[in-house]
């Protein structure tokens, strides 16, 4: 029986820049914050308000992702054997919820102006809208340019958050504009509830990540048929079996499988395939993985996976 564990991976340099980002990013939306959350009441603008309550979460949740980031580095222990990659994962979690949270009070907040329209002072909400749009075009850029928001799950729910802060300050400026030229009050729910959605519908996809990663499910970059495929198209390879593949953060694709191979085989013989199956599987997007070579033998337990597989694929067919 061998076993072979594979892991290559080096983000440091990525690991720098997204700490870099999200801490100026964390001070800006911080600062700015205050400035809206005061504007918002003294204009008493809903759009203003709710964008700046976006803001505040947006500045709590940059702190928490940026707190991930240094916790997740934190090296492996005997009793956390993967160290605190999972720290990121939870961070992206708390983001996702945290959105959802506000676009549900923003909608409840709009709802309720429909029925009782309430003055507001478009110029100042227009000049802290214009302002607010600025800081947020300003770290937007700052985050897609100098930071991973395509496969860092938790940068990429910092770096939305920010972008619905932005969409928050474009509805802004349209709901100030409306009421200063027909005085269509209306406008400043609407604009607040437009955002809502939109924040609902960027939380989601954040919110499905986590969880799935956090319930050890199959990667979305992972096609387990073609892993599955990959491993019994090599020479001496039987059949496979308890194939697992999870995340154990967004940057860290796990496997662990059970591949019967002949009785016959030298130990140099199933060394070749184990390096074989390493550098093919670590294409296929697999950068941690623990592979146990058996024979017929062997008790092989439960193959409910790989019967489903299969029956997924006759099906297909």
């Amino acid at each position: 029986m061998l076993m072979s564990e594979h892991h290559s991976h080096d983000h440091h340099h990525v690991h720098t820049n997204n700490k870099k980002v999200l801490l100026i990013s964390f001070l800006i939306i911080g600062l700015f914050m205050i400035i809206e959350i005061v504007g918002g009441f003294l204009s008493n603008s809903l759009a203003l308000l709710s964008d700046g309550l976006h803001m505040f979460s947006d500045t709590v949740s940059l702190g928490v992702a940026l707190f991930a980031f240094i916790y997740a580095e934190k090296h492996a222990t005997i009793r956390k054997t993967f160290g605190y990659k999972r720290f990121e994962i939870l961070a992206a979690l708390f983001n996702g919820v945290t959105l959802f949270v506000t676009g549900l009070f923003i909608i409840y907040e709009s709802i309720s102006r429909f029925f009782k329209p309430q003055d507001v002072n478009s110029s100042e909400m227009f000049l802290i809208s214009i302002l607010g749009l600025i800081v947020n075009i300003i770290v937007a850029f700052l985050m897609f340019r100098g930071s991973d928001t395509t496969h860092n799950i938790n940068m990429r729910g910092a770096f939305l958050h920010v972008i619905g802060d932005l969409l928050g300050s474009v509805g802004a400026i349209i709901a100030a504009l409306l009421i200063w030229a027909f005085n269509f009050t209306y406008a400043d729910p609407i604009a607040s509830l437009i955002v809502s959605l939109l924040i609902i519908k960027s939380s989601w996809g954040i919110l499905s990540s986590s969880i799935n990663i956090l319930m050890e499910g199959a990667p979305n970059d992972v096609d387990m048929i073609h892993v599955i495929e990959t491993i019994t198209s090599e020479p001496h390879v039987q059949d496979v079996h308890d194939c697992h593949i999870w995340s154990i953060s967004n940057e860290l694709n796990a496997l662990s499988c059970h591949a019967v191979v002949p009785h016959s085989l030298s130990v140099t013989q199933c060394e070749t395939i184990l390096k074989q199956l390493e550098h093919r599987l670590g294409h296929l997007n697999i950068h941690h993985m623990t592979i146990q070579l058996e024979t017929a033998d062997h008790d092989h337990g439960d193959e409910t996976l790989c019967t489903s597989i299969d029956d997924h694929k006759a099906h297909q067919h």
